[in-house]
């Protein structure tokens, strides 16, 4: 038998909230990540782009908050199941890492594409 309560939209909004207020108040790297957005989406929505080039930048940035918050789950579970040092939860934390290193280099390429071919 699953561990969930049955669906309900305010409790899971209730959920998700309170994931998030956790992840920002111990997590650095999503903090930084959260403050980056808040310089970069009004820079987005005041780029003369097209709108498709404005929701490119806007998904490559929140994809970078989302690869965050799954790496920070995987983490947590890591740790709630061994804090010694063990290689497969190594090896667990480190895709973690990478799904963040990943996210955060297809941000890079959108953004320097997307702006090399607006202003250049």
């Amino acid at each position: 038998m699953r561990n969930q309560p049955k669906y309900n939209l305010f409790k899971n909004t209730s959920y998700a909230l309170a994931g998030l207020k956790d992840i920002l108040e111990h997590e650095s790297s999503f903090k930084i990540e959260v403050i980056l957005s808040l310089v970069l989406i009004p820079f987005i929505l005041f780029l003369d782009a097209s709108i498709i080039e404005k929701s490119l930048l806007f998904i490559t940035l929140m994809g970078v908050l989302i690869a965050e918050t799954i790496n920070s789950s995987i983490e947590r579970v890591v740790d709630l199941v061994t804090l010694e040092h063990h290689e497969m939860a190594k090896r667990a934390k480190d895709v973690g890492s990478t799904i963040v290193f990943l996210s955060i280099g297809l941000f890079v390429i959108i953004w320097a594409s997307l702006l090399y071919n607006i202003y250049l």
